[in-house]
């Protein structure tokens, strides 16, 4: 299988979604996700922008939906973390210091 790219806007958020479902010979399933515009804005499920996850082959195969559904999913869900919401009210008001 070869590495499916996806671009798609969660909350505003350009995100790049790289995939390769059979990493490194096929020992390994690779996602990657990085924000692009605004580059590097944090995300529920990253501070600085990008996640590299591994897992096993199959895993987004067996799951519900396409792999942007998944992690639009996995977004979504993070998203609603007290952290993540403090994170999102704090970046609407200005600091002084």
């Amino acid at each position: 299988m070869s590495t499916e790219t996806h671009r798609f806007t969660w909350e505003g958020i350009e995100i790049e979604l790289t995939y390769m479902p059979e990493a490194y010979g096929g020992a390994i399933a690779h996602l990657e996700v990085r924000s692009i515009n605004p580059e590097r804005a944090p995300l529920p499920i990253t501070e600085t922008g990008y996640r590299s996850h591994y897992h096993p082959v199959g895993t987004v195969e067996a799951g519900e939906g396409t792999v942007v559904e998944q992690v639009t999913a996995w977004l979504d869900e993070e998203g609603k973390s007290k952290a993540w919401k403090k994170y999102v009210e704090d970046s609407r008001q200005y600091s002084l210091f």
